[in-house]
């Protein structure tokens, strides 16, 4: 992983952390992801004229990689509507990178050397004290949990998805358009189709410069990560994609008055240290 490729992701993890929490921001859940999903297809169909159209290998992994974001929506939104951010985000994000670890060495046939596996333990010891410090004092509240450890594998799962297609893809703006596009429209469909059939306006125009912002947020930092799968192996991204959990963390602390914390500190530390590790193993 060159120090172009890091700082790719590290942009990525930041702006990741910002759409979530704009997300979690919006009362209605149904009404944040809908307006950061279709705001998402607008930005993908704006996108595709400029980009190659992905190669036909890549079809298959767009469309189970749309399925499996579909899926993860719908858990993230359970887990930030029963839980605490700055618990359900660092939960959710926290589990990916050791199971992108597994799945990449048996899809993607990727095992990481001893540098990189020992930077990718380090990160996710991190990303675990974060999830942890945000248990502590409390009764666990397993709704909440397994909503969190259940996004996590899910995240795991389009993560290697996405990786194998936008290799496959001849590129990765336009594997990132279409993406969005796909994945984009099931939701926004279903919520005006249940919920607002008169007054959808009326419902979204409060919200609407919010989900917009998220919408951009989010198709940059997946757009970084998928450019960044290009060019390092997947494991190593997932874990220095994590790294937004820091940065949850501290969104939690600063608009949700939720504590950070020594513990969290040491955590970050760790997370650095393993950053670092990562980076001598490219």
């Amino acid at each position: 992983m060159t120090p172009l490729v890091a700082a790719a992701v590290l942009l990525a993890a930041v702006t990741h952390a910002g759409w979530n929490a704009l997300a979690h921001r919006i009362t209605d859940k149904l009404v944040g992801f809908m307006l950061i999903l279709a705001g998402g297809v607008l930005i993908g169909l704006l996108l595709a004229p400029f980009a190659a159209f992905p190669a036909p290998a890549a079809w298959p992994y767009l469309a189970v990689s749309a399925a499996v974001h579909l899926v993860y929506v719908v858990l993230l939104m359970t887990s930030f509507r029963l839980g605490d951010f700055g618990q359900a985000y660092p939960i959710a994000r926290g589990t990916a990178p050791l199971v992108v670890t597994l799945f990449a060495a048996v899809f993607a046939h990727e095992v990481p050397d001893g540098w990189a596996a020992t930077g990718i333990a380090l990160s996710c010891a991190g990303l675990t004290g974060v999830a942890l410090w945000g248990l502590r004092g409390r009764r666990p509240d397993w709704a909440a949990i397994g909503a969190a450890l259940a996004t996590g594998l899910s995240i795991a799962s389009y993560t290697v998805v996405d990786g194998l297609g936008v290799r496959a893809s001849g590129s990765a703006l336009g594997y990132t358009a279409w993406l969005m596009v796909a994945q984009g429209v099931a939701i926004p469909a279903y919520a005006v189709s249940r919920r607002w059939r008169r007054d959808t306006v009326a419902v979204l125009r409060p919200y609407a410069a919010a989900g917009l912002l998220g919408a951009l947020l989010s198709v940059g930092a997946y757009g970084l990560v998928l450019w960044a799968q290009t060019r390092a192996e997947l494991a190593p991204i997932a874990a220095l994609r994590e790294s937004s959990v820091i940065v949850g963390a501290a969104i939690g602390a600063v608009f949700f008055k939720e504590r950070f914390g020594a513990p969290r500190i040491a955590a970050a530390g760790l997370l650095v240290v393993g950053i670092g590790l990562m980076l001598h193993a490219g």
